[in-house]
């Protein structure tokens, strides 16, 4: 298994780094007839916009997940967002007479960082330390950075009536697994994510074969989605307890189709469990 040290580095520096991005920023267009709406992965702390031709409205009063954004006439603008654990999504945002979109799933990827902690003379030492200790907090940030990367660990993939389910790759990391795994719809059917499993399976040799099967139970998903659109691909991370297999064992990812009969299922040789980035 190949050190991920420098990776845990990489992660937890940028946790204190400031929230910037110097790649273009995509533009959300509205206008003043309909309602535009964004769902983050996170309930909504505040949304600002930076002229006042645009307005974001969001509950302020009981958390959600979704705002409302309408503009009139005018100079393109941008729109701040920050969600309840501090990620930070920043977007341009412009009037459009005809809109073509309506609505914005915001994936946790798009997040341009987190905000920077500020700590006072005399904090307790101790709040330094629950930062680095949320798993949930963590698991975000190497999820995401995970989505960015372009390794792959091989080509493991498997289709079923244009429906294509592959497994990208495998990450080793504090005593975890990191599964990053891509749904890719080619068909002209929208596909409802039922639900994806992950199992390890053994065959009995014997004259009566059986197969044992055994669910492993994720400690934390990333972007798994509900939908995949036509034409559309997603991609997610499930984070699984680190475990390893004999040559009589393999892992098998499960794809199922909620009111439907698109379902794969892959089959992953056990080198790649054992042998991880």
């Amino acid at each position: 298994m190949k050190n991920s040290i420098l990776l845990g580095s990489l992660i937890f520096a940028s946790f204190f780094m400031e929230a910037q991005n110097t790649a273009p920023l995509d533009t959300i267009f509205a206008n003043d007839k309909k309602n535009v709406a964004l769902f983050f992965p996170n309930p909504i702390r505040q949304g600002i916009t930076g002229a006042d031709n645009f307005v974001f409205t969001y509950n302020r009063e009981k958390e959600q997940y979704f705002g409302l954004l309408q503009a009139k006439p005018g100079k393109a603008s941008n729109l701040l967002v920050i969600n309840k654990n501090g990620s930070i999504f920043s977007y341009i945002v412009s009037y459009r007479e005809q809109l073509k979109k309506l609505n914005y799933f915001v994936p946790q990827s798009e997040s341009i960082g987190f905000e920077q902690p500020k700590f006072t003379e005399g904090s307790d030492s101790t709040n330094v330390a629950n930062l680095f200790t949320d798993k949930t907090f963590y698991y975000e940030r190497f999820c995401s950075y995970l989505l960015t990367r372009k390794q792959k660990i091989g080509s493991i993939q498997k289709r079923k009536n244009g429906i294509v389910l592959s497994l990208e790759n495998i990450v080793f990391d504090k005593e975890e697994l990191y599964f990053v795994i891509k749904i890719e719809n080619k068909s002209s059917l929208d596909y409802d994510l039922n639900f994806l499993d992950i199992s390890t399976q053994t065959r009995k040799q014997g004259k009566k074969k059986s197969i044992q099967r055994i669910s492993q139970l994720p400690n934390f998903k990333y972007d798994v989605p509900t939908k995949v659109a036509e034409k559309q691909i997603k991609r997610m991370v499930y984070v699984l307890p680190k475990f390893s297999m004999s040559n009589d064992k393999m892992v098998v990812l499960e794809l199922n189709e909620k009111n439907g009969e698109r379902n794969i299922k892959l089959k992953v040789s056990n080198k790649y469990i054992n042998n991880p980035n």
